[in-house]
């Protein structure tokens, strides 16, 4: 897959969220969040971010739970603006973080923090803590 998200560090145990059986998600993909407690994989900005995920879920194999980190430090990829270490990042697109916006922020699409400064398009440690 392109653009996964490689977890570095662990910081928090991967939890369990809904997810549909029909479903095809790889580890390391970027999920967004729905009602209740569901997710799917990222696919555009200002998707409500909700973790990473931390196994490989294969379309139609009845299951409905994947496990899903909502913290920790990974290697993620930008989405071609770059960032600056301390910046606060967000969702841009399928698998893609890049700098927030003052909308982001105040709806609260927050990923986490850049943790090293990148040019566009490459990848860098991030900080991601839901809360």
């Amino acid at each position: 897959m392109a653009n996964e998200a490689v977890l570095m560090f662990e910081t928090h145990p991967a939890i369990p969220l809904t997810v549909a059986d029909g479903a095809g998600i790889e580890k390391g993909t970027l999920l967004k969040l729905s009602d209740p407690m569901t997710v799917a994989a990222t696919s555009a900005d200002n998707d409500i971010f909700a973790g990473v995920a931390a196994e490989e879920k294969v379309a139609s194999d009845g299951r409905t739970k994947l496990a899903v980190y909502t913290g920790g430090v990974f290697r993620v990829k930008d989405s071609g603006s770059g960032v600056t270490v301390g910046d606060t990042v967000v969702v841009k697109g399928a698998n893609l973080v890049g700098t927030h916006t003052t909308l982001d922020q105040e709806k609260g699409y927050k990923v986490g923090r850049a943790l090293e400064t990148a040019a566009a398009s490459e990848t860098f440690l991030c900080y991601i803590n839901l809360i």
